[in-house]
């Protein structure tokens, strides 16, 4: 009997689980998004956002270390592509996939949808040709555009398209206040008492990868050094006004947000 029993509750699993195979995938998600103009799902479409996505794309979504959304909102883009985008990440950038449920993110686009009306797009500031001849004076040592420059650095052949201008300015002038993961500083002292100073790559329990500043990447067993310093202070000097004039910096920034280049050019 119970053999029986068994072997029906078998059958049955299998013709669900056939049963599921054939529905058709689900509609798009946001093709008919319910939460738009809902108060209640507009004010969870803010927290939500605060809490995942304020960091990179700023409280008021113009842009921080994440591209300016209102601008991006401003192009038209639709409920579908921003779903997508949320849902898959950006490849290439620091823009994660997730696994939140649908409602989350489409709480979410109600939100953005919500900021309002928007300013057109930036339009270019600065003198561009005399930003490219100051990123090629102070700061190609450090930083590859197209293949070009060091390694010491973040490749920037992309930042025009990942970084508000605001964000830009903040990095230039306080470039500790944010260290983006792979170029932590780290100084090494070993047991003889030499000091290596570079960008941490990869660090497990029992060693740690370093670029120095010769752009050398060397792996250290941390059973060979009497010390791991993890500094706070990017590699990246200080631009403030006595080296980097707020006019030239408006033409550096303005430079900047014309690269929008492949990283595949690298």
């Amino acid at each position: 009997m119970i053999s029986m029993r068994l072997s029906r509750f078998a059958v049955l699993a299998c013709a669900g689980v056939m049963l599921h195979a054939q529905q058709p995938p689900a509609a798009d998600a946001a093709a008919n998004n319910p939460h738009l103009g809902k108060p209640d799902s507009i004010r969870a479409g803010m927290m939500l956002y605060r809490l995942r996505c304020a960091d990179c794309h700023g409280l008021d979504a113009s842009g921080y270390r994440g591209p300016d959304l209102m601008a991006l909102l401003a192009r038209d883009v639709t409920d579908q592509r921003l779903f997508q985008t949320i849902r898959k990440g950006v490849p290439g950038t620091e823009m994660p996939s997730t696994t939140a449920p649908d409602d989350d993110l489409l709480q979410i686009i109600a939100y953005l949808r919500k900021l309002g009306t928007v300013a057109a797009p930036d339009t270019p500031i600065g003198n561009v040709e005399s930003g490219a001849r100051l990123f090629a004076s102070q700061c190609t040592s450090c930083h590859i555009v197209a293949g070009r420059g060091g390694r010491i650095g973040p490749d920037l052949t992309r930042i025009g398209a990942t970084r508000s201008r605001a964000a830009l300015v903040r990095e230039i002038r306080t470039p500790s206040e944010w260290i983006p993961p792979g170029f932590e500083p780290v100084t090494l002292v070993t047991k003889d008492g030499e000091r290596i100073r570079g960008a941490k790559k990869n660090e497990d329990v029992f060693s740690i990868q370093v670029m120095d500043l010769r752009e050398r990447i060397q792996g250290y067993p941390k059973a060979g050094l009497r010390e791991v310093i993890y500094e706070k202070d990017s590699l990246m000097p200080v631009f403030g006004p006595g080296r980097l004039s707020d006019n030239d910096l408006v033409d550096l920034v303005g430079y900047l947000s014309t690269l929008k280049g492949s990283a595949e050019s690298r």
